[in-house]
């Protein structure tokens, strides 16, 4: 039997939500129409973030606990008031994808299960120059949420001596987003290598604090991530809701409230308030339009001082300028090193925590997770078990990463027992997640 529908009247449309009453934040007991309901309550806002810019769908049919899938393509069943764009990929694949504008657009794809909204930098009129400018302060384990915020305020600092305004929001996760508006004259070549030169310049500022290396063996402290820039990746926008338990929103914030600010007070129950009574903190940010040619001409001085391309992500063509795509520990040359060994892999698995490849660290693999949360809680599970490895154990120690699946994503947890001393290190154990993206797949013989 179908499921119930609610019409609602917005922006002069109907906009049918089915099963409104579906579950998709259980642990708060909220539900789609919850969802709905708060991004008409901070749509102001939440359209600043998305307006006249093509999006990516990143469906939760089955609410925030459940797997989602990326639909590049827009659903070709779809009311003719759904606004599309023809976008092309490095790929070079080709996908019509939705442009939203107003509420009632918005609340269209929100019923369609996506709880954050994922736009493109560039706007449907002109998808080859970004307006957007987007530093993502991604933590490594185990780094503070102070050290996150310093490292926004020494962004902002860099932009603002390069002539461009940074305007910060919470990222719904464990970092920081800054964004900056941009004159639409650059492509995303030109926007991706200002990104590095900026990367480079807060890392020389704050070298104990934050880093532009993009390989996770050499990273520490937080790591600005240049390669959002790149063309075809998405960021979630402005007053997304994020797929965790208590429902976090990325918020933006005026740069007062960063100093001292904590993540977890921006959720769908306490945003809709805070957007009633003070307003959104990022309202002039479409009057704030700068220049990259500063930044531009800091990355030729860097090129000029031996400086190479940074790498880019394993899916883009290799760059003319762009170093070799192997991790530093793996280069050729210089004094010779172990041949090391292919770790095992965890009981009723067949591969381990490297694959087939070798290494010369003791690495043991805790979790393989449909999501992030769930890997992250088999990690506390396994660290309770081993309480005595744990003191030894230093951020980088702990790699959670995130793996391709079919149509969506999967997290793998890894933990580096180098500092552990030998005769303490525990064996690789059974999963505490045994989660398998192939499973149910028909592979061709």
């Amino acid at each position: 039997m179908p499921g119930r529908k609610e019409m609602l009247e917005i922006a002069g449309r109907e906009v049918a939500i089915s099963n409104p009453e579906k579950i998709f934040f259980p642990e708060l007991g909220l539900t789609k129409i919850d969802l709905v309901r708060y991004y008409l309550a901070v749509a102001e806002g939440a359209l600043r973030g998305v307006d006249g810019r093509p999006m990516a769908l990143k469906r939760f049919v089955n609410g925030a606990d459940g797997e989602f899938f990326f639909q590049k393509r827009a659903p070709t069943s779809r009311p003719e008031w759904i606004e599309t764009v023809e976008l092309k990929f490095p790929s070079g694949r080709t996908a019509q994808e939705i442009v939203v504008r107003d509420a009632a657009q918005l609340v269209w794809i929100v019923n369609l299960g996506c709880i954050d909204l994922n736009p493109h930098p560039v706007r449907a009129d002109d998808l080859d120059h970004p307006d957007e400018f987007r530093i993502d302060l991604d933590p490594v384990p185990g780094v503070d949420w102070g050290q996150i915020l310093e490292v926004a305020v020494a962004t902002r600092d860099v932009l603002e001596e390069f002539g461009l305004t940074g305007w910060p929001k919470t990222s719904g996760s464990r970092g920081v987003h800054v964004y900056a508006r941009l004159e639409r004259r650059w492509t995303f070549p030109e926007v991706r290598r200002a990104a590095v030169a900026l990367a480079r310049e807060v890392e020389r500022r704050e070298p104990h604090l934050a880093t532009s290396k993009w390989w996770k063996e050499e990273r520490h402290g937080v790591f600005l991530d240049y390669n959002q820039n790149a063309k075809d990746r998405t960021v979630a926008s402005a007053y997304s809701v994020r797929p965790t338990s208590d429902g976090r929103v990325s918020t933006p914030l005026a740069w007062d409230e960063v100093p001292g600010c904590e993540p977890d007070a921006f959720t769908i129950r306490t945003v809709p308030e805070r957007f009633a009574r003070a307003g959104d903190p990022w309202a002039g940010i479409d009057d704030a339009a700068g220049s990259l040619e500063p930044l531009l001409e800091l990355a030729e001085q860097h090129e000029a001082a031996g400086f190479a391309d940074a790498p880019w992500p394993p899916q883009y063509e290799k760059q003319a300028n762009e170093p070799p795509r192997v991790q530093p520990s793996k280069k050729r040359g210089g004094p010779p090193t172990p041949e090391g060994i292919v770790p095992p892999p965890a009981p009723g698995k067949t591969v381990g925590p490297t694959g087939r490849r070798r290494t010369t660290m003791p690495l043991i693999e805790i979790a393989r997770a449909a999501t992030e949360r769930e890997a992250l809680e088999g990690l506390e599970r396994w660290k309770a078990k081993h309480p005595d490895v744990v003191p030894h154990l230093e951020p980088p120690d702990v790699m959670v990463d995130s793996m391709r699946g079919r149509s969506t994503t999967w997290t793998r947890i890894r933990v580096n027992l180098r500092h552990v001393p030998e005769d303490e290190r525990p064996v690789q154990e059974a999963l505490e997640v045994d989660y398998d993206p192939w499973e149910g797949v028909e592979w061709p013989s």
